[in-house]
């Protein structure tokens, strides 16, 4: 049997407690775990016993991928240098990070005590990372309504027919209808209703399933109705994914007027005309 003195013996009588405390040497300095003589200049500590953390900061760690059974963990831990809040010195404590990419030089931790404590180090059972997240289940369902301009463009989908605006500065046409120029910033006020033909500008090939595609593969354009000046985003059916070509000339397919509400999946999608491609 070993005595432990009256520092030790504080230190661990405080652990017993479920409190972690250091001693103050002569320059001022804690000391954690305290110890009876400052190391730096050998001479005894004062009587003065501070009160640290009880969270600390990883100063450096090694993970342990295979614990041993007289490890304090049967599941892949950290031993690591951890400089407690308040404390000039840092001590040596498993890290139960969960994987080694949790943990990194600077991690904030906290102690984890055992439900019963006798004086002795491993009253702290370990010590777990700060919670700066949590994994919920959370759903959130919305429903948008849209208003102003996109409501005026949709209600003219809903009649099969698509509005664009011409701006009164630039002349520029834009689809779908908007009540500002984005070029030069001037409002729009004359609305105008654009043919439902128009042509291909640039295509992607897609081989992911979509409930709107007629197949797949299947092609989303980017679309010049005649006359305007942008063109507008919407799927490509009627011809294989391998024929769609920049300059092809298409036409919207409507589905029946009774079936119509305020939304683009009025037009099923845009097919091929059979007219002369465009030079773009």
């Amino acid at each position: 049997m070993r005595t432990t003195g009256p520092v030790i013996g504080r230190f661990l009588t405080e652990l017993r407690g479920g409190r972690i405390v250091g001693v103050r040497t002569a320059e001022g300095k804690v000391l954690v775990p305290p110890l009876e003589y400052d190391p730096a200049s050998g001479e005894a500590v004062t009587e003065e016993f501070v009160e640290v953390g009880p969270a600390g900061t990883v100063t450096a760690w090694a993970w342990v991928a295979e614990p041993r059974d007289s490890h304090p963990l049967d599941r892949p831990f950290a031993w690591a240098t951890i400089k407690l809040d308040g404390a000039d010195t840092a001590l040596v404590h498993a890290v139960d990070a969960g994987n080694a990419k949790a943990l990194r030089i600077g991690s904030r931790v906290w102690p984890v005590w055992r439900s019963e404590r006798t004086g002795h180090i491993t009253d702290i059972s370990y010590f777990a990372p700060e919670v700066t997240k949590i994994v919920s289940p959370v759903r959130a369902e919305y429903r948008l309504q849209v208003g102003g301009s996109l409501l005026t463009f949709l209600e003219g989908v809903e009649r099969g027919v698509f509005l664009g605006g011409r701006c009164p500065s630039c002349e520029k046409v834009y689809v779908p209808y908007r009540v500002f120029c984005p070029a030069c910033g001037g409002p729009i006020a004359d609305q105008l209703e654009l043919p439902d033909t128009g042509t291909i500008t640039t295509y992607a090939i897609n081989n992911l399933p979509d409930p709107r595609a007629p197949e797949v593969p299947f092609v989303s354009a980017y679309i010049l109705l005649d006359g305007a000046d942008i063109p507008m985003i919407a799927l490509v059916g009627g011809v294989p994914a391998h024929e769609v070509r920049q300059g092809m000339r298409v036409r919207a397919e409507w589905v029946p007027e009774g079936e119509r509400t305020k939304s683009m999946a009025n037009v099923r999608w845009f097919a091929p005309t059979g007219e002369p491609d465009v030079e773009l």
